[in-house]
């Protein structure tokens, strides 16, 4: 496949790799040129603008931060709705369902487009490993017949319903996330505060009831140096705000993720919101440093 992809960050630039590592051709754009240029040196095809990516290639992906910044790449002058070549766009960011259905009205009417919302799950990690888990909104046949191409990068694409319902999956996914990232924090600093080796929980809870992914990966991140970020504390507040704003729509309760909302805004507000989310665990240091 001839494809596109635009949004080249921690998550993009690996995802493109794995596209270029499966043989497919590759066309990118992003907003800071630097990331295109890396990409170019491994085989991509860099393109001045949005709109001429869409006019390269009939399906663009994108890997963006926030609603605003997909309705500015989509949307904006020399965006992909003006590609009149543009068949499908597959949006891989993290967006609120209702800004999702509206931009996807948009893009229908602009040009004809169909819009799959395609969050993703696996931080980066997965995206170089090619395992992250894709979970979609959209017409039933589109998704099937881009799934192909996402297997690049996904280990699992799931078809979950209308256009929205790919991101209200995200959300989801958030919410357990996060609030089980929050659990694992106030347990290693329990086990701290008590004298006891934190870094042994992953062995010790192994096989139970606490075990989880989770569990294992981020016990290390915490009890060790600071790691590179992956996932930044801003992005789960991002994320968990649109949680907020959806159950505040439809009335469902959440009092789980409404408390673990706070830890990662304390966090963000003591200035690490671009850490990493395992860097949560620094709320209970008891050294007196929050910066």
């Amino acid at each position: 496949m001839n494809i596109g992809f635009c949004g080249l960050g921690r998550m993009g630039a690996p995802m493109v790799r794995r596209l270029l590592q499966a043989g497919h051709q590759v066309s990118v754009w992003n907003r800071s040129p630097d990331p295109a240029l890396q990409l170019a040196a491994e085989g991509a095809r860099v393109c001045a603008t949005p709109q001429a990516l869409g006019e390269a290639c009939s399906w663009v992906a994108l890997c963006l931060f926030d609603a605003a910044a997909v309705e500015s790449v989509v949307f904006g002058p020399n965006g992909l709705a003006r590609a009149a070549s543009l068949t499908v766009l597959i949006d891989h960011s993290s967006i609120a369902p209702d800004r999702t259905r509206e931009f996807a009205d948009r893009l229908r009417q602009a040009n004809g487009a169909v819009w799959l919302d395609a969050p993703v799950s696996g931080g980066t990690g997965g995206a170089a490993a090619g395992t992250l888990a894709v979970m979609a909104g959209g017409p039933a046949d589109v998704c099937a017949q881009v799934t192909p191409v996402l297997q690049a990068y996904a280990q699992r694409v799931t078809h979950m319903g209308p256009v929205g319902a790919g991101q209200v999956t995200k959300l989801c996914n958030q919410t357990i996330v996060a609030a089980t990232i929050a659990a694992i924090a106030e347990a290693v600093a329990l086990a701290r505060d008590a004298g006891v080796d934190a870094d042994r929980l992953p062995q010790a809870l192994a096989g139970g009831w606490a075990d989880s992914t989770l569990l294992q990966m981020f016990v290390p991140r915490m009890t060790r140096a600071a790691p590179p970020p992956q996932a930044s504390l801003d992005t789960m507040l991002k994320d968990l705000d649109t949680v907020a704003a959806l159950a505040q729509a439809q009335g469902t309760p959440i009092p789980v993720a409404a408390a673990a909302v706070q830890a990662y805004r304390l966090s963000s507000r003591q200035g690490r919101g671009a850490a990493d989310t395992s860097q949560l665990i620094r709320l209970y240091d008891a050294t007196g440093d929050l910066a």
